[in-house]
Order: structure tokens, then sequence, then C-alpha cells
């Protein structure tokens, strides 16, 4: 006999509507690990606090945590200074972006809406406004006739 295994049911997938389960679990690490450095550096900067002015903290605990703050300080103007350079690089960008793609297809789009208005012009004068008074002019004749009709007496039985 034969030893065929079974093949195994493969169920189609669908495309997800949302983020999967495993995204959702790194997303939720990620959150988490986030709140422990918040902590982690809360912590740090209320202790030092707490050194700072604590008057009996000997004055070289307090001139390292001193410059260890100025350090930190001198480091926090450095990354402002590189997130605005970035923020000024996709300004650029956003700038280049309207200009050069957004506002030629707005140009193309008024161009057509112009078109637009002149197509509808012309089948209004040359299509529509015959029809309407071929209809006025029918609509009159038929109550021209329903008039002539009313006039004479229909047989009776």
């Amino acid at each position: 006999m034969d030893n065929v295994a079974p093949s195994p049911v493969v169920e189609p997938t669908n495309p997800p509507d949302g983020p999967s389960r495993e995204q959702l679990r790194q997303q939720r690490r990620n959150a988490i690990t986030i709140g422990i450095l918040v902590i982690i550096v809360l912590a740090i900067i209320f202790t030092a606090l707490y050194l700072l002015l604590n008057p009996n903290t000997p004055e070289a605990y307090v001139a390292r945590i001193r410059d260890v703050f100025i350090i930190i300080m001198a480091l926090e103007s450095l990354m402002i200074g590189a997130v605005l350079v970035i923020l000024i690089v996709q300004l650029a960008k956003l700038t280049n972006l309207l200009q050069n793609e957004i506002k030629p297809i707005l140009n193309s789009t008024n161009e057509t809406v112009s078109t637009l208005r002149g197509t509808t012009a012309f089948i209004s004068s040359n299509l529509t406004e015959p029809i309407i008074k071929l209809n006025e002019y029918i609509a009159g004749f038929v109550k021209l006739l329903e008039l002539i009709r009313l006039g004479q007496r229909k047989p009776q039985k």
C-alpha cells in the first residue's frame, strides 16, 4: 500500500482590514518599552533634583550633577538643531512638490473645467434649447387640438 500523506488544507487568505496580531504585539512592546524608558528618565531627574535641593548633599555630588545637566542640555540643543534642519529640508521638499507637481495638476483641472463649461454651453444652445422649443410647440398644438375637440360634442350612446 502506498502511504500518501494528505495534503494540508490551505485556507484562503484575505487581506487584513487592520493590523495583524503580530503588528499589535510589536506596537504593545514598543509602547511598554517607551513607557519604561520615560519612567526611568523621570526617576533619574527626580533623584537628581532631590540631591541638588537637599542641603546635606556634598558639594562634589552637586557639581557632578550640575555638569551632567549641562551636558544633557547641550546634547538636547544639538538634537533640536538637527531636527530643525530636517524640518527645513522637509518644508523645502513640500514646497517643491506643490510647485512642480500639484500646480500643473490644478492647471490641467482648470483647463478641463473650462472645456466642460464650453461643452455645456454648446449643448445647451444647440441641442437642449431647440428640443425645449419643439416641446413647447408640440404642447401648444396638443392644447389647441384639445380646445378644438371641446367645441365638438361627443356622441352619446
